[in-house]
């Protein structure tokens, strides 16, 4: 399969696709989701879709910045929309994004993809949410083997680096490449696809890029957990903190 064309090669009967907005993190668990769905033919993506931190113009929980973020939706070739949060409460979020979603379905768009793999709970909240609006949410990943699907990722030719990682597995892991040597070094404990929230990844070359995306790697930043007063007790969660590597588009 053929580099750089974004699979719309593959896409002869677009006119009669259903048409979806696909949400987009950048990392490695929305790559591989966006290869098969380009592959496969069911969905025309007509938008790639990303929350962003407003005040600080980077993916929400990635920490990638927004400069990096555009540069993926230039090499994949979908554009992209963007829904900013600036308080970072659940309420924000579902009022900003259900703006958009009612402004994509005026379009013609009836179906949200999502790159979700194991969390029931999430899946819920999602499908919840977009039946507020008359949307349906679609996860080609559900229910699959994380062992194997890391395995795919880095067979298919993916280039990935970990961006976000937890304090559980520390600075040294965060920052470096998503390779066999990385899975294996993970403790046991640990989804090999981050799928509980161990890690998270920006993809920055693949087949689903017209070409690599260049950065550099800059600080690495641990910031706690910042907890309001309806939050569990921090003492109580396993999750202190993360730790970032700021990413610096060349």
């Amino acid at each position: 399969m053929k580099k750089g064309g974004n699979f719309r090669l593959f896409s002869l009967k677009s006119d009669i696709m259903e048409k979806a907005i696909f949400c987009w993190s950048g990392g490695k668990d929305s790559s591989l989701c966006l290869y098969e769905v380009l592959k496969s033919g069911e969905y025309k993506v007509a938008y790639l879709l990303t929350t962003l931190n407003e005040n600080f113009k980077r993916i929400s929980m990635h920490g990638v910045q927004e400069a990096l973020l555009e540069e993926q939706s230039r090499y994949i070739g979908i554009p992209l929309k963007k829904v900013y949060v600036k308080e970072g409460s659940n309420e924000e979020y579902e009022r900003n994004m259900e703006k958009l979603l009612l402004e994509v379905k005026a379009e013609g768009i009836n179906n949200v993809i999502f790159g979700d793999i194991l969390l029931e709970d999430l899946r819920q909240y999602r499908e919840t949410n977009l039946a507020k609006v008359g949307m349906k949410a679609v996860f080609p990943l559900w229910q699959r083997n994380t062992d194997q699907l890391i395995k795919t990722f880095i067979s298919l030719g993916f280039k990935t680096i970990t961006c976000c990682v937890n304090d559980d597995l520390g600075k040294a892991m965060v920052g470096a490449e998503i390779d066999s040597e990385f899975v294996d070094s993970l403790p046991g404990h640990v989804d090999p696809c981050g799928e509980n929230g161990e890690f998270h990844t920006f993809c920055y070359d693949g087949p689903i890029f017209k070409s690599k995306i260049k950065f550099t790697k800059g600080e690495k930043v641990f910031k706690p957990l910042e907890l309001r007063e309806s939050d569990t007790n921090l003492n109580q969660l396993k999750t202190k903190g993360f730790w970032y590597c700021d990413l610096i588009p060349e």
